[in-house]
């Protein structure tokens, strides 16, 4: 349990800087996204055959990675739609939300039973980001953006909390982001069309942050959370997302001195989700000591 908390910590902080990443990039969203997904399929793969780790799945598994990774795929769209709408903190504060989404959700689609302390948990988070919706009402299509793409997160984690128990993490990630990859190139056209950009290819700066995103960001942060997810919930992983914000907003404060468009009760609501990820990680120590799995 210890090694796979280490992991998963070691995901978010990796996750913390897409958001800095994102913003630096000149692409819009979509074009992002598909150029995030297809460096990393192309490593990924070429990074495996080397290794001699490919691995084959069964036709009817192979759909179900795929139909994952277009969740994954469009919950990127949306994070980094609700950036551009936004900014990196908002959109990285929304994904705090998972905690309560993953409470409702995990019992609808397993066969987990509802347990009252993460709803209370998850609420405690939502409350936090309703302070920060109610008295910063400019970022309401930045908010209602994140928190799609955070219940898309919800989703493809309790999905896969189902999958890694019998496939290999990096194995599921090659076909995962494969099939993101062709969602996003299918309807690559119709998005273009709707959202307008002025050039699809990214400028020698953004290949190398693209790059960055791909190797760091997606490639180890995902084997990395995979791993975790072998033994700890989804709960418990979406709700240690929650540290995501952290990382990405001290670097958003930095780099992009966001900390000057942002009100006082953003930092309450951020102190109540914080305060709900402590008392996570105290339920997840002691669940470690009885021997038992969060």
């Amino acid at each position: 349990m210890k090694n796979a908390l280490i992991k998963l910590h070691a995901a978010v902080f990796l996750w913390g800087f897409t958001g800095v990443l994102g913003r630096l990039i000149s692409l819009n969203e979509g074009l992002l996204v598909w150029w995030r997904i297809l460096i990393t399929v192309v490593s990924l793969y070429f990074l495996m055959r080397v290794k001699n780790e490919l691995q084959s799945v069964s036709p009817k598994q192979k759909w179900q990675l795929f139909g994952i990774g277009g969740l994954i795929a469009l919950h990127w769209c949306f994070f980094y739609g609700s950036i551009k709408y936004s900014n990196v903190s908002i959109a990285l504060t929304c994904l705090s939300s998972a905690g309560l989404f993953t409470a409702l959700l995990e019992p609808l689609m397993t066969r987990k039973k509802f347990v009252p302390v993460e709803i209370l948990l998850g609420l405690i988070a939502i409350v936090g980001i309703y302070l920060i919706f109610h008295f910063d009402p400019h970022f309401k299509t930045g908010i209602i953006l994140g928190l799609i793409c955070t219940v898309l997160s919800c989703v493809f984690s309790i999905m896969n909390k189902n999958q890694v128990s019998y496939t290999a993490p990096k194995t599921m990630m090659l076909y995962e982001l494969s099939g993101g990859l062709l969602l996003l190139t299918f309807a690559m056209p119709l998005y273009l069309y709707i959202f307008p950009a002025e050039t699809i290819l990214p400028t020698k700066v953004d290949v190398l942050w693209l790059l960055i995103m791909s190797w760091l960001c997606t490639i180890l942060a995902m084997d990395l959370s995979l791993q975790a997810l072998q033994k700890v919930s989804a709960f418990t992983q979406n709700l240690t997302l929650n540290l995501e914000p952290i990382y990405g907003i001290i670097l958003a404060f930095v780099v992009y001195k966001e900390n000057q468009y942002l009100s006082d009760w953003f930092y309450v609501g951020f102190g109540l989700i914080l305060f709900a990820v402590i008392l996570q990680m105290l339920r997840v120590v002691r669940s470690r000591r009885k021997g038992t799995v969060v």
